[in-house]
């Protein structure tokens, strides 16, 4: 069940009033918050899935080199907090500019110089994902806007905001996957799986064609590498509708990397896994093996970048490619340094993606986890 603006509020109060106490206690006011690096992330072997691990950070206010930190957090928590009290749902780029101000002081030496509470936006959203952290609420829980890509069709009916929407009636278009979620309610779903597509041109064409109602499935696009919201819908059908879930991507380490940010979760954003991710997604993209069983013309083969080949050995060191098949997939990779798109599966023709292609994958296991 998606948290209550009441326990969203009462959440985000409690780190302020552990400030609060502190202070009326007489005591150095300080915050925690764990610690979003590589070296604090952990691979859960059992539930196949990134979390953060147990090392936190002391920020500290009479500590000058956390002293601005401390302060930043606090502003951007007070205006998160004052716009879920009002019923206000400002962007990222909104807090930005809310909390930007110049601070003038005057130094040891007496000049007179000047702060800015951030230098940009980074900097602003950093202190929000370390609020997230420290509150285990999602910033689009918190009724934070961002600039939403995700798209969704099939046979899906959502109530927003008391409007039903058939996502099977958009005609040539799609439902677009809004920021949260989890303020959706999900009143009926009738398909047998969730196919994600990474490119938006190969969902249009799939949506053009009908194959979510000819293989009775949902189709979502995330347009590339994935929004937190196209993550949370999609792992939203699967742990609350038990659909199966497969991502289609290119054969690339991107498009592979892509793949295990649906199922494991991101580094960067390890602390949102148990929420974002989807461990059984199973992947029926396109590999470096495909080349040779579906005969994939010459002229559709694209020679690996030096780029390509260092995020390929990167990948290889990753606790979450240690599968036997992915091992496989990546060392034929950097040996044969070849790449395909989705698109090199047209050199049979324009349906053999959706007529043979896919469909084959799913019913013959072709997939890789």
């Amino acid at each position: 069940m998606p948290l209550s603006d009441k326990e969203i509020i009462a959440r985000l109060e409690k780190l302020g009033k552990l400030v609060a106490t502190q202070l009326l206690k007489g005591n150095p006011p300080y915050i925690e918050i764990p610690v979003r690096s590589l070296k604090n992330t952990i691979w859960d072997d059992k539930r196949k899935i990134l979390r953060l691990g147990p090392a936190k950070a002391r920020r500290e206010y009479l500590d000058v080199k956390s002293a601005k930190r401390f302060m930043q957090t606090l502003l951007m928590l007070s205006l998160i907090i004052m716009a879920r009290r009002e019923g206000d749902y400002p962007t990222i780029r909104d807090l930005y500019y809310m909390g930007k101000h110049t601070i003038t002081y005057v130094d040891v030496d007496g000049r007179r110089k000047k702060e800015e509470t951030w230098d940009d936006q980074r900097e602003s959203n950093s202190v929000i994902e370390d609020i997230e952290v420290a509150t285990g609420i999602l910033r689009e829980e918190m009724g934070i806007m961002h600039d939403a890509k995700g798209k969704i069709v099939g046979n899906i009916v959502v109530r927003s905001k008391g409007y039903l929407i058939d996502c099977s009636k958009m005609g040539s278009g799609a439902y677009a996957i809004p920021p949260n979620p989890d303020r959706l309610e999900i009143v009926k779903v009738e398909a047998d799986y969730v196919l994600v597509v990474e490119k938006d041109a190969i969902f249009e064409r799939l949506n053009e064609e009908e194959f979510w109602k000819r293989e009775n499935c949902l189709l979502v696009t995330g347009k590339g590498q994935p929004d937190r919201s196209t993550r949370r819908m999609v792992r939203r059908l699967w742990e609350e509708f038990g659909l199966p879930v497969y991502v289609l991507t290119d054969a690339d380490p991107y498009g592979w990397y892509i793949y295990s940010v649906f199922r494991s979760g991101s580094i960067s954003l390890s602390y949102e896994s148990e929420k974002l991710a989807c461990p059984e997604a199973r992947f029926i993209g396109v590999t470096t093996t495909d080349i040779d069983r579906y005969k994939i013309p010459r002229n559709y083969i694209i020679a690996a970048t030096d780029r390509d080949l260092k995020r390929a050995t990167e990948l290889m060191k990753y606790p979450w490619f240690q599968s036997d098949s992915w091992q496989k997939e990546l060392k034929l990779f950097l040996k044969r340094k070849e790449k395909i798109e989705i698109e090199a599966l047209s050199g049979h023709g324009f349906k053999f993606l959706s007529h043979t292609y896919i469909p084959e994958k799913i019913e013959k296991k072709l997939w890789i986890v």
